[in-house]
């Protein structure tokens, strides 16, 4: 069990900081854009839709039942330790690869930002050294790593808010690549001949992804003076900032660069070096900003892993002590974090980056492991979350388990609405992840996606086959050995 000595304090200053470093990642941001002008009706819908309510139920479950073992905790409460551990092991089999995605979208800036190729060799050390350095801030409490978040948060800030300026600027000036030249132009799910588009569909997962992660938030709550009332207005607070910084960041990408020539993984840096050039910079000035630009972005996603790293780990450890994953991975240090499923997932993720790398050198127009290795793990990382939507639903109609926790008022529609919209936008998401469009050839391109969901799926049910068996004989066992030793001291006392 986790250690509940308080070494640290995590002030909401820090808690609002962390959840924009947590949930504000620069990695999708360009993709996202990738919808096109359609893309602001698309941010819309999807904060209301979803930011709104998931943010709230993450408040409301994270007071009612503050627990470092968060998502995986409410879902047991809910219906029990085996879709408990369903979700734990998707909530963990995205996250080596989101790490080893990570790690490639490094070398990729680096790349780009020092304008010369690197061999094999070299691009192998840079992203396991990488990997390394994230594992080992995974042995640290949040708390213990607050500067860094911070930092990490304010670089994010720096960098979205400069690319959204120059942007507004831009547009003003000279324009945009990708002009508005009809309100058909806005509107999703529209063709360029007005008929029916499915495209707009394939990034509705993206637009989710850049949402996600108030449940980490909620781990924290040992760490804070106040987490019922921290909670939910780091939440709120960190929204607010998480809403804005994405909307002018995708402005500024959708400004600088035509959809057709915009890169999924290092559109950022394009977009810095499209916009500063378009303004008149001078080639050294640019690639001097494109440098800091970019180590901006590479700490952000240190810090970015750092912030994810207790929350996800927290979970696991909870899962272990459950049966889902092994014994030993509940271990924890004598801060209360889990260790061992730290080094685990770094393992996991250096092994899925070696083996990228090597299929890059045998088969080099498998060009864009990020986008492999991201989509595989974003698929993964929907999944976890349905079923939390569901144990809200349960567990709200129950009543307020504790006193001045947070709690969502509002008739039984306003509740439904909470629920279920938040899940049909994760089911269409996961779907046209998964199945884009309906030709052969989109088909024959997502094959490895799509069995690689399908065996994450079976792997999982692997995984949770008898946990129920296990936990219960472990409580047998427990109970046995408190049986024999009240009767020695019986014994004993006795004599």
């Amino acid at each position: 069990m986790p250690n509940k000595k308080k070494k640290y304090k995590f002030r909401l200053f820090s808690a609002v900081l962390a959840t924009v470093c947590i949930i504000l990642v620069g990695d999708a941001v360009a993709p996202t854009a990738a919808i096109g002008n359609s893309q602001y009706i698309w941010w819309i819908i999807m904060l209301i839709g979803f930011f709104v309510p998931y943010g709230l139920i993450s408040a409301e479950l994270g007071t009612q039942y503050p627990s470092e073992g968060g998502m995986y905790t409410w879902i047991k409460k809910a219906f029990g330790p085996k879709w408990a551990g369903r979700v734990a092991w998707f909530y963990w089999v995205n996250y080596p690869l989101w790490i080893a995605s990570l790690a490639d979208l490094v070398t990729t800036y680096l790349l780009q930002m020092l304008g010369f190729e690197m061999t094999w060799p070299i691009i192998l050390a840079i992203q396991l050294g990488y990997i390394l350095l994230v594992s080992v801030l995974g042995v640290l409490r949040v708390s213990q790593s607050d500067i860094l978040s911070n930092i990490g948060a304010f670089c994010k800030i720096i960098f979205m808010a400069g690319l959204g300026v120059l942007g507004i600027y831009v547009l003003i000036t000279q324009g945009s690549a990708n002009p508005v030249n009809s309100i058909v132009d806005l509107l999703p799910l529209v063709g360029e001949n007005g008929g029916f588009d499915f495209a707009g569909l394939g990034f509705v997962a993206l637009i989710i992804f850049n949402f996600l992660g108030f449940e980490v938030v909620s781990t924290f709550s040992d760490d804070m003076d106040n987490p019922k009332k921290e909670i939910p207005k780091a939440i709120v607070l960190g929204g607010i900032l998480i809403a804005v910084f994405y909307l002018l960041a995708s402005f500024g990408i959708g400004v600088a660069i035509p959809i057709e020539e915009l890169g999924t993984n290092d559109g950022l840096l394009e977009s810095y070096n499209s916009l500063l050039t378009t303004i008149g910079f001078s080639t050294a000035a640019i690639k001097a900003i494109i440098v800091v630009v970019g180590g901006m972005f590479i700490y952000t996603l240190i810090a970015n892993i750092a912030s994810w790293n207790f929350g996800v780990n927290s979970v696991i450890a909870y899962a272990a002590e459950d049966g889902t994953f092994p014994k030993s991975w509940s271990k924890r240090n004598k801060n209360g974090v889990p260790y061992v499923v730290s080094f685990w997932t770094g393992l996991v993720g250096a092994i899925i980056a070696i083996g990228g790398i090597i299929v890059a050198q045998f088969f080099p127009e498998v060009s864009n492991l990020f986008w492999t290795f991201f989509s595989l793990s974003l698929v993964c990382l929907l999944m976890s979350y349905l079923p939390m939507f569901a144990a809200f639903w349960k567990l709200h109609r129950q009543g307020p388990a504790v006193k001045n926790g947070y709690w969502i008022n509002g008739g039984k529609i306003k509740i439904a609405l909470f629920t279920f919209v938040p899940v049909f936008l994760l089911v269409v998401a996961l779907f046209f992840t998964l199945f884009p469009d309906f030709t052969p050839e989109t088909f024959a391109e997502n094959w490895p996606l799509i069995v690689g969901a399908c065996l994450a799926v079976i792997l999982g049910e692997i995984m949770v086959h008898g946990v129920g068996q296990r936990g219960s004989n472990r409580s047998n066992t427990k109970k046995t050995k408190q049986t024999r030793s009240s009767k020695t001291k019986r014994v004993k006392a006795a004599r």
